[in-house]
């Protein structure tokens, strides 16, 4: 469907027009010529980056499989590529394969690293090392082995649900974690005036530092602690202030991948994780560069879409997301992701039967979750006004779908499913009936932080919910049973409503209110735990610090086994970091500075003091690493 309204629009946009033309006339570029110096291999990876971002993903892929044999960054940027198809589908055979590409990785960056024994290291540890003796190859085999070792990890954790399997993640990462430190190290202490490729060394280092601190550090105690083991523990603003630095390696390999991590994280994972504090305006100037260099680059077009529907410009939004699907065809599964953007920018807009055919199509192209698609597909259709005897029929159908299509995939269950077979099961419980379906879904996946920005959409939202609330008051006798879950839900939803009207007084008596009907709630106990954060949120902004402790705390501790668990977890944690930086006068990690020659994870894990050496210390790792 949005490829048709796509195709439409160019018809009458010259923009759109010539849009098309820029991709037809895309060069054609000479191949590889075989010359596997590290200059000449650096320059292909760069080429087969820059037609991945032209979307040329297939081309870029063959340009790099002949020499992934011979060349450390041919055999990475195969190995990326195949990682993000991967996560993409999160199709098993995709999986595997990805599995095999890295793991070759692993095996060529390894043919470059220089050859020293742990005994030999040990041997003069009176003796300051000398980073100068590495040639630049191997100061570069260092570091892909290092991002070989990093999506090596990720694909262990999405692979299958065995704790064996997990703990073996973590270990990986602990591993590739402790080579990122070892070649910062180097970094700080070589000579590099006649390192050709110091800039893209530099990148790599400052993307690997980045996204470790980063993505450790948004870890919630729950979870941590099937690492603590490990000793991880994480430092946001060194995480951001490191991907940062490495956007503005201009001309760097790896710059525009700190970029597109960079404006992920403010445009999505803040809205979807945490508080929807990301930093837009600098997402927005970090993002620019790349859309002049690759204007139709259907990832950076997404971004653009994300970042213009986070600032409450829903329109504009549906318009980029549109444009990334009519940008290229050849991964069908880049296009799940607008069609899932899409389908939550209609959805913000009321616009339930808009909404509802994106949740359709996902449904019927989508590997990911078909029951979540169809219990969202369901809920958009029940909020439309039309209810004729063939709507409601096919509303009963799609519903009693949901449970049947529950699954696993990759061997792990999706937390939703779980949350979407107990509503629909609730749907025939209380008489082939939902109350506000669609807006609780905006609720559970953060839309109000989006929603919350465009003042019209929320006050259209708000008419809606205090309608409910009145029909249910007024038909309290109909159904009894799940007269306050219902009635608790529709006034949640008010509650949230109101606080990002900024009626926090208003706000605070619905949570409250719904907090004391616990023990009359028959299904929808998740309520509960997420009406007591939302109190703490309002106390957080109103600088009412000691309540809003007192309240997480009792939400983290009395609450247990309840539905979005972990989601809600997550947004603990969000709200723990920005207690600490109010705390803290804008420090999320208690010191607003670190020193630049330890800037890597607080370790209880143990680091290599200054005169070690890591050549050699992975190799016993080797061997388990690439049998797996």
């Amino acid at each position: 469907m949005a490829t048709k309204m796509a195709a439409s629009a160019s018809k009458d946009d010259p923009e759109n027009e010539e849009f098309e033309d820029a991709i037809d006339s895309f060069p054609e570029i000479e191949p590889f010529n075989g010359n596997l110096d590290l200059d000449s291999c650096i320059k292909d990876a760069n080429i087969a980056l820059n037609l991945f971002f032209n979307n040329r993903f297939n081309l870029a892929k063959e340009r790099m499989l002949p020499w992934i044999d011979h060349s450390m960054y041919h055999a990475l940027g195969n190995g990326t590529i195949s990682f993000i198809q991967a996560v993409m589908t999160f199709d098993m055979s995709d999986i595997d394969s990805a599995i095999e590409a890295i793991k070759k990785s692993i095996v060529t960056c390894n043919k470059f690293r220089k050859k020293n024994s742990v005994i030999a290291t040990l041997s003069k540890l009176a003796t300051k090392e000398n980073y100068n003796e590495y040639t630049e190859g191997e100061l570069h085999a260092e570091l892909c082995y290092a991002e070989s070792l990093l999506i090596r990890a990720m694909l262990t954790f999405i692979q299958d649900e065995n704790l064996i399997s997990f703990v073996k993640g973590g270990l990986k990462i602990r591993e590739c974690y402790k080579l990122y430190k070892y070649c910062n190290r180097i970094m700080r202490h070589r000579n590099v005036e006649t390192d050709k490729h110091a800039i893209h060394f530099q990148t790599g280092v400052c993307m690997g530092i980045g996204t470790f601190n980063l993505m450790i550090s948004l870890l919630p105690t729950k979870i941590m602690k099937l690492l603590e083991f490990v000793g991880f523990s994480g430092n946001k603003h060194l995480g951001l202030d490191q991907i940062q630095k490495g956007t503005e390696g201009h001309g760097g390999l790896r710059s525009k991948l700190c970029a597109i991590i960079l404006v992920a994280y403010h445009s999505l994972v803040t809205y979807v994780l945490g508080l929807g504090n990301g930093d837009i305006d600098l997402a927005s100037r970090v993002l620019q560069p790349c859309l002049n260099d690759h204007p139709n680059g259907a990832l950076f077009l997404f971004l653009s879409g994300r970042l213009k529907e986070v600032k409450g410009s829903t329109d504009e939004a549906i318009r980029e997301f549109e444009g990334s699907i009519e940008a290229q065809n050849e991964w069908k599964q880049f296009h799940h992701l607008c069609y899932w953007e899409l389908m939550w920018c209609h959805c913000f807009k009321s616009d339930w039967l808009m909404a509802m055919k994106y949740a359709e199509r996902l449904c019927h192209e989508s590997r990911w979750s078909k029951a979540t698609y169809t219990y969202q597909k369901a809920s958009f259709l029940s909020m439309c006004s039309d209810q004729s005897e063939a709507s409601q029929k096919h509303l009963d159908f799609l519903f009693s779908e949901v449970p049947r299509l529950k699954q696993k995939i990759a061997g792990k269950s999706i937390p939703f499913e779980k949350f979407a077979v107990a509503k629909s099961q609730q749907y025939f419980q209380q008489g082939n009936k939902l109350i506000l379906p669609a807006i609780e879904l905006i609720y559970v996946w953060n839309g109000f932080n989006i929603v919350g920005k465009n003042r019209p959409l929320l006050d259209t939202i708000l008419v809606r919910v205090e309608s409910t609330l009145n029909e249910i008051s007024q038909s309290k006798g109909e159904n009894a049973k799940f007269y306050y879950d219902n009635y608790s839900l529709a006034l949640m939803l008010k509650g949230v409503c109101l606080r990002f009207r900024e009626q926090p007084f208003q706000a605070e008596q619905c949570f409250l209110e719904v907090i004391e009907n616990e023990k009359n709630l028959v299904s929808d106990h998740y309520l509960i735990p997420f009406a007591i954060v939302e109190c703490a949120i309002l106390y957080l902004y109103q600088g009412r610090l000691e309540e809003t402790k007192k309240f997480m705390e009792r939400a983290k501790k009395n609450y247990k086994g309840y539905y979005l668990e972990n989601r809600l977890h997550f947004r603990l944690h969000a709200m723990k970091l920005q207690l600490a930086s109010t705390a803290n006068n804008g420090d999320e990690n208690n010191s607003n500075s670190y020193e630049e020659e330890d800037i890597f994870l607080n370790s209880e894990m143990g680091s290599l003091d200054e005169d070690d050496s890591l050549n050699g210390v992975l190799r016993n790792e080797e061997d388990e690493m690439t049998q797996m």
